[in-house]
C-alpha cells in the first residue's frame, strides 16, 4: 500500500506520534519533510529511511521560522500534498496554578502552531488544487481532561480550526481532518507521574496505551487519495476511552 502522494511536511517529527507519523508516511512511499525544534531528533528519524526523509528545523510558534521552513521546502523540494500538524507541548498541573507564561506557551505551541503551519503551505497546495491537512489533536480537546485545561482548549480549538478549514479550502481540492490520540506511549507521557500513568491506562476500555504507530495508522489513512470523500472529521484513535459523538 502506498500513499497516494509525493511530498509531505510532518511538524514533531523528532520523537513520539510526529516520529511514527514520519515513518510511516516515507514506508508507505511518501518523501517526507521532518521538522522539529530538535534538529538532530529530526535527523535521527530520517536516518530510518536515507534519501526519502530529510530533515528540517521549525519552530512552529515562530511565524517568521515557519515561513523559513516553507521556502526552504518549496525551493528545496516541491510543493506538499500533505501536511501533517503533529508538533505539541503540554505542563500538567491544576489549572489554578498555571501562570500566564506556561499557558500562553502551551496555546502559542498547540492552537497557533497548526495556524501558523497552514498559513504558510496553504496557498501553494491551494493553487496545486490538490492536498490533504491531518492536525493531531487530543481526546482532551473533546471532553476536557483534569490537569490539562488551557491544553484540552488549545486541542478544542485545533479541533474547531480544523472544521473550518474544510469548509474553506474544500473548493480548492484540500481535505482536512484532525485525529484525537488517547493516552500513548510517548516520551510526554512517560513524563507524567507513575500514579496518573497507572490511572489513565486502567480507564481505557482496552487496557493500554496507544503506541504511536497505530496513530499514524490514522493519519496514513486520511492522506490517501481514496479517503477523497472524507474532510471535516474528528477520529479519536483512542481504545475507546472517549466514546463522544
Amino acid at each position: 500500500m502506498t500513499v497516494d502522494t509525493d511530498i509531505a511536511v510532518v511538524t514533531g517529527a523528532g520523537s513520539g506520534i510526529g516520529r511514527a507519523i514520519t515513518l510511516r508516511l516515507a514506508a508507505d512511499g511518501a518523501r517526507v519533510v521532518a521538522a522539529d525544534l530538535n534538529l538532530e531528533a529530526a535527523r535521527q528519524t530520517a536516518a530510518e529511511h536515507p534519501g526519502r526523509i530529510v530533515a528540517m528545523d521549525v519552530d512552529i510558534a515562530d511565524r517568521a521560522r515557519v515561513d523559513a521552513l516553507r521556502d526552504r521546502v518549496l525551493k528545496d523540494v516541491g510543493t506538499p500534498r500533505v501536511l501533517v500538524n503533529a508538533a505539541g507541548w503540554d505542563c500538567i498541573g491544576p489549572f489554578l496554578d498555571m501562570d500566564a507564561a506556561t499557558a500562553e506557551k502551551i496555546v502559542t505551541i498547540n492552537y497557533l502552531g497548526p495556524v501558523n503551519l497552514c498559513s504558510a503551505f496553504l496557498p501553494a497546495m491551494a493553487a496545486a488544487g490538490y492536498g490533504r491537512v491531518v492536525n493531531i489533536a487530543s481526546d482532551a480537546g473533546r471532553v476536557g481532561s483534569s490537569g490539562e485545561t488551557v491544553y484540552a482548549g488549545a486541542k478544542g480549538g485545533v479541533i474547531a480550526l480544523s472544521k473550518s478549514l474544510a469548509r474553506e479550502m474544500v473548493r480548492n481540492g484540500i481535505t482536512v481532518n484532525c485525529v484525537c490520540p488517547g493516552p500513548t506511549d510517548t516520551p510526554l507521557f512517560q513524563s507524567l507521574p507513575e500514579k496518573l500513568r497507572a490511572g489513565l491506562v486502567k480507564a481505557i476500555p482496552l487496557h493500554r496505551l496507544a503506541q504511536p504507530a497505530e496513530i499514524a495508522n490514522a493519519v496514513a489513512f486520511f492522506v490517501r487519495a481514496d479517503a477523497g470523500f472524507i474532510t471535516g472529521q474528528v477520529l479519536s484513535v483512542s481504545g475507546g476511552l472517549t466514546m463522544a459523538g
